[in-house]
């Protein structure tokens, strides 16, 4: 059979095909659906952390250089992600994807957001300098990391994606893509943006300080709603 024949054969049964939904009680790996006609449904909050300017850094470094800056960064966002409750789902390039379940996932979410801030603030960056700035690359030591976290809640639609051998999950809701989204919102001073949905559920511990609101409520002209932005770090 031709390529092409067996293209349109399959996606033909693609669409005709009839998914046989369930309810996730917890957030699936690629070997808990099927390839194929199953798909699990669950409420949650989706986190993606970002490496802002990586095609700078790319263009205008070394690449171990920017091997080190990437590692180090999604090797902090990672570990936070895990140590607040977060499953892991997904790697793109230059950023990391969470999701949290249960009752304080947003809480959770935000929560790590705090703290990955703080490891780019107070761990990463100062490492960098300390590093290389009486080294003979000490260029590099003017270099500091940008990023943003973006999060949003929602109702999740997840399938099994791809061909034998080569497949993975492909998590379909407003909380995947406005999370992701969110990130593209580069604004120097501010580093977390969360949806209103994720804001009016979190707990009163995500939004203050000390007694300081840690929130700025913004217009998201793109979407059409509100969000809430901070350049506020929890330690981890």
């Amino acid at each position: 059979m031709a390529l092409s024949d067996d293209l349109q054969s399959q996606v033909k049964e693609i669409f005709s095909a009839v998914l046989k939904k369930r309810e996730g009680q917890k957030v699936p790996e690629t070997e808990d659906i099927t390839l194929g006609t199953e798909a699990v449904t669950l409420n949650a909050t989706v986190l993606y952390a970002d490496l802002a300017a990586s095609t700078s850094l790319v263009d205008n470094y070394k690449d171990y250089f920017a091997a080190e800056i990437y590692k180090a960064y999604l090797h902090c966002a990672s570990k936070i992600i895990r140590s607040e409750g977060g499953v892991i789902t997904a790697f793109d390039g230059d950023r990391v994807m969470g999701v949290y379940i249960g009752e304080s996932k947003n809480t959770s979410a935000v929560s790590c957001a705090l703290k990955i801030n703080h490891a780019v603030t107070h761990i990463i960056n100062p490492a960098i300098k300390n590093q290389y700035q009486n080294s003979p690359n000490s260029v590099n030591a003017t270099y500091s990391i940008s990023h943003s976290v973006g999060i949003d809640t929602s109702n999740l639609f997840v399938a099994r994606t791809g061909i034998r051998g080569y497949n993975d999950l492909v998590w379909v809701g407003r909380a995947a893509n406005y999370a992701a989204k969110l990130c593209s919102l580069r604004e120097s001073y501010y580093a977390s943006f969360i949806t209103e949905e994720v804001y009016r559920s979190m707990n009163t511990s995500a939004k203050y300080s000390n007694g300081q609101h840690m929130w700025e409520k913004n217009y998201w002209s793109e979407k059409g709603i509100y969000i809430y932005r901070s350049s506020w770090w929890r330690k981890p």
